[in-house]
């Protein structure tokens, strides 16, 4: 058996597929829910969940540091380390990274399961945010197998709560958006259904926007601690006017800036979609954020429609991770999933030009690949430098990783290099290049060679639209110069072997036109 496990920021649960539906695990006490909080005493066992909340030190929202580094702002300044090492914890006298707290809250899980089961759990879906990026998906993974699963697929989050949704509706044709706000992070995706598959169209975010943002803010604003600030959002998000704790026009001038930060990613996802808000049939929530009547108020605003609340908010992604286990083992049939990389993918080429391999929203898994040939004469190797972005010029992309493959010197233009770029149902990276002429591979993987802030992703996409123009011009200019170091060479050779049979005039022209290019 596979189980479905949403590993969130704030909560997290386990599930799988029995007799034909998808069921939720309680603990000994009947919650189904269990808090995402671990505390290391200075002995014996960590302390996960509902009883770690009452200690002071316990570690909370540790997905927030998932993949990340001493120095990032998403960290919020937590961690210890020198600048630009992989955040580690202090806690209980011992040094852990992120996903050695993780592990502990899966182990918490994978219990629950084998007592609700009872047998042996040790294969599991897990769910990321879609805009998790290779960091934080390989370090999500490797906290799955410290706490003893195989981890079959990590799925992303909106894709899980869209499972959940659409499972009863598989003979239907349908476009749907689900705007996800958890307590740490935020995702939006666009998905058509179609006679039981779920293609991803596009897919936003930014795994540094949720609940935890809004106490943060409650907190500084009225002078509280943070758990005293999410018990006054709770407070304002489930009760009536009467005997609130802050008047609901100050609850929301605070809240308001925080969620309005979502609007520009539901915007490009729609974009990148090709649709507008009137061609969605649904908008789905999920995430315990979009339990609030403000977040449920913005999104009929963006969306122009009413949002679908048919799933329990904090449950769909987690039932939706029992659904994807059950596909996988083959209890529930008839359902594909396709999801999409969120950045496109190439390799720098002579010129420093972004040649791409993957374009961004390309339906994964998928493989593509692209002959390449030696820019001098005589050269030994070819570095192939790995990049993800989507501006013109190699520089202003990211680069994820470069390695070098040699071959036999040739004149230039001689030397065949494939470069084939594989992404898996995970959404991992691995680059493979070939030397023709021998046959010799040689493969990388970049599974946590990316580790860019959200902020990071935001501002390529906005860049990339800002400098359209002038990144198409310094394209075209690059080209146009290569062309002009292969040609000028050729007409010199060329009137030198000519020699008289060229005529004075058009010698004359000739020698213009090159001076012009020059």
């Amino acid at each position: 058996m596979i189980v479905g496990i949403d590993l969130g920021t704030t909560n997290s649960l386990v599930g799988a597929m029995d007799t034909g539906f998808p069921v939720l695990f309680s603990d000994e006490l009947g919650r189904r829910l269990t808090p995402s909080v671990v505390y290391f005493p200075e002995s014996g066992d960590p302390v996960v969940g509902y009883e770690a909340w009452q200690y002071g030190e316990a570690i909370s929202s540790v997905k927030r540091l998932m993949g990340r580094r001493i120095g990032d702002e998403e960290t919020d300044g937590r961690g210890v380390g020198a600048r630009g090492e992989p955040v580690r914890l202090l806690a209980g006298g011992r040094i852990l990274s992120p996903e050695d707290v993780s592990a502990w809250i899966l182990r918490k899980l994978k219990a629950d399961a084998e007592r609700a089961l009872g047998r042996v759990v040790d294969r599991a879906v897990i769910t990321v945010p879609a805009y998790f990026n290779d960091a934080q998906r390989a370090a999500t993974k490797r906290a799955g197998e410290a706490a003893g699963f195989v981890v079959e697929r990590l799925l992303a989050e909106p894709t899980a709560a869209a499972l959940a949704y659409g499972l009863d509706r598989l003979a239907d044709k349908s476009k749907v958006a689900v705007y996800d706000l958890g307590g740490g992070t935020f995702d939006v995706s666009v998905l058509e259904l179609s006679g039981g598959v779920f293609q991803v169209l596009a897919t936003d975010g930014d795994t540094h926007l949720g609940g935890d943002d809004i106490d943060a803010a409650i907190a500084e604003a009225c002078g509280l601690s943070r758990a005293e600030a999410e018990t006054v959002k709770k407070q304002m998000s489930e009760s009536e006017e009467a005997g609130l704790p802050l008047a609901r026009s100050v609850f929301e001038s605070i809240c308001r800036p925080i969620i309005e930060r979502t609007r520009r990613h539901c915007l490009r996802s729609l974009k990148d979609a090709g649709l507008k808000p009137e061609d969605l049939d649904d908008v789905i929530l999920a995430g315990g954020m979009t339990r609030m009547p403000m977040v449920r108020d913005f999104v009929r605003e963006v969306f122009g429609r009413e949002p679908n609340i048919s799933q329990h908010p904090e449950e769909a992604i987690a039932l939706g991770a029992a659904i994807q286990a059950g596909i996988l083992e083959g209890s529930v049939r008839n359902v594909t999933l396709l999801d999409v990389t969120p950045l496109s993918l190439g390799i720098e080429t002579f010129g420093g030009l972004m040649n791409v391999l993957i374009p961004r929203n390309t339906t994964i898994p998928c493989k593509a690949g692209e002959m390449f040939t030696n820019a001098a004469a005589n050269q030994a190797s070819m570095r192939i430098t790995v990049l993800q972005g989507e501006r013109e010029m190699a520089k202003d992309n990211w680069k994820l990783g470069e390695f070098e493959i040699p071959f036999a010197p040739a004149p230039r233009g001689q030397a065949r290099v494939g470069v084939q770029f594989e992404i898996d149902a995970n959404g991992l990276l691995s680059v493979l290049a070939r030397d023709i002429a021998t046959g010799h591979d040689t493969k990388v993987s970049l599974q946590s060679a990316v580790e860019v802030s959200d902020e990071a992703v935001e501002k390529m996409l906005a860049d990339s639209l800002e400098h359209a123009f002038e990144d198409m011009d310094a394209r075209k200019f690059a080209e146009a110069s290569l062309q002009a170091d292969e040609m000028l060479p050729a007409v010199e050779a060329a009137l030198q072997r000519l020699g008289k049979e060229v005529a004075p005039g058009l010698r004359e022209e000739i020698a213009s036109l090159v001076e012009e290019i020059i």
